[in-house]
């Protein structure tokens, strides 16, 4: 027979708790007409420049002015197709994929890098 022997309990009280509201859902509007009708203090706090749409564009409108004025040409330099076609044209003859190229580079850079320390 299965459970022959002295049978014991375990009867120590367990307490489950709600959590705690969160912000959000002590600012919806259900929570926020409980308070009233408790007759609990509520505090209404209107936000600097709120739903104003000021803060986009009146701090901008310089920068972007000295912005489109600016003329300077911010384009990196390319690298000559010639270089490129000589890059091609040795990994090619060494079958190597681009990652062993890399990982090749990667070593011959490190080792002269630690040559000048």
């Amino acid at each position: 027979m299965a459970g022959v022997g002295p049978m014991t309990h375990d009867w120590e009280p367990v307490v489950i708790r709600k959590k705690t509201p969160n912000a959000a859902a002590k600012r919806d509007e259900k929570t926020v007409n409980a308070a009233r009708r408790s007759g609990a203090e509520i505090e209404s706090v209107r936000k600097h420049n709120a739903g104003m749409n000021k803060a986009a564009s009146s701090g901008t409108s310089l920068n972007t002015k000295r912005l489109d004025d600016d003329t300077e040409n911010l384009a990196h330099e390319r690298v000559p197709i010639e270089l490129k076609k000589a890059i091609m044209q040795t990994r090619g003859e060494k079958k190597l994929t681009q990652s062993q190229l890399a990982q090749v580079h990667y070593f011959l850079s490190s080792l002269c890098f630690s040559s000048f320390l």
